[in-house]
């Protein structure tokens, strides 16, 4: 009988076990600018409403309105059994590595940065590629041969970005002259409307007449003022493109919204690198753009796309080469 009993409290436990990992839920974590930001937040919010939408399962969510918050949340959300929790943005790094060490049996994600641990995946993007396009494509846009990019905070990921773009505008017109500022350095980069507005004020009264945001929320007041002065803009991360129709030239995707689906229906850990081969960035082209675009630029944009793939046109990476070298 009282082998019995442990059997049967062996098998008991297996299946309480395996009831818990049935119902653990995915978390993710938004960092600064809200997860309705209409850039990186919302799409990592599209990749999860995606894996809902296909499982008919729930997940847990915060939105970081303050840095102190990064860390207790990523806690709260392991507490709670919560696996794979998914946190948005460089700047949740430290909190992950430290919660995750913590919480060895739980899985744990971090998108545009690398913690190395057995139970976190990193999934980073070569934004230089999609920068690239973006940037050529803007170069043949122009009429003034003067084009702009704007940062959100002054890091060197956001310097990837312009990067890209600088070395793709120069690869479509050799002479053309790119202007660059960044918002500021710190989170509130992130969200300044009012001071993205103001930085490409000031390119388009030096002659730009196309200019890049990589800001997030920041953007809008770019895209504002591009569509005020006359002048084009490309967005960024999501497709922004039914923004300001007319305005938009195109967005540099930045499949945030790949990366969270991925990983929530498959967490793989170690990292991932998601650049223009693996679809993890590109440009849109959709109803909105499509009178902007002809069908001349979109070919030498693509044909840049494949060599680019192919390894043909080598694109620096700020990160890596530590300048942006041509």
């Amino acid at each position: 009988m009282q082998i019995l009993s442990n059997v049967k409290l062996g098998v008991l436990a297996a299946a309480m076990a395996a009831s818990f990992a049935a119902v653990a839920e995915p978390a993710i974590i938004y960092d600064l600018g809200g997860k309705f930001d209409k850039s990186f937040n919302e799409a990592a919010y599209n990749g999860m409403e995606k894996w809902k939408k296909e499982t008919g399962k729930k997940y847990l969510e915060f939105e970081v309105t303050n840095e102190s918050q990064r860390e207790q949340s990523v806690r709260r959300m392991a507490e709670k059994g919560a696996s794979p929790i998914i946190s948005v943005g460089f700047s949740q790094a430290s909190a992950v590595e430290k919660v995750a060490k913590e919480f060895p049996k739980l899985n744990f994600a971090i998108v545009d940065m690398v913690v190395e641990l057995p139970n976190v995946q990193s999934v980073v993007f070569k934004e230089q590629e999609g920068s690239f396009l973006v940037g050529a494509m803007a170069a043949m846009a122009s009429k003034s041969g003067k084009v702009g990019f704007v940062g959100g905070m002054d890091i060197p990921l956001i310097r990837r970005f312009g990067c890209g773009y600088e070395q793709g505008a120069k690869f479509a017109n050799p002479k053309a002259e790119v202007f660059e500022n960044m918002t500021g350095t710190t989170g509130a980069a992130w969200n300044d409307p009012a001071r993205g507005g103001e930085l490409a004020k000031a390119q388009f009264a030096k002659g730009a007449d196309v200019v890049f945001a990589a800001a997030g929320a920041t953007g809008m007041g770019v895209y504002q003022a591009a569509k005020d002065s006359g002048k084009l803009a490309i967005g960024v991360d999501s497709n922004q493109n039914h923004l300001q129709p007319g305005t938009m030239l195109t967005s540099m995707l930045k499949r945030v919204d790949v990366a969270v689906y991925n990983v929530s229906m498959g967490f793989k850990p170690g990292m991932t690198v998601l650049g223009l081969k693996e679809g993890g960035v590109d440009y849109a082209m959709d109803a909105n753009n499509a009178k902007l675009v002809t069908a001349d630029m979109k070919k030498k944009v693509d044909a840049a796309k494949a060599d680019i793939i192919s390894g043909k046109i080598k694109v620096s990476d700020y990160m890596a080469d530590n300048a942006c070298k041509y």
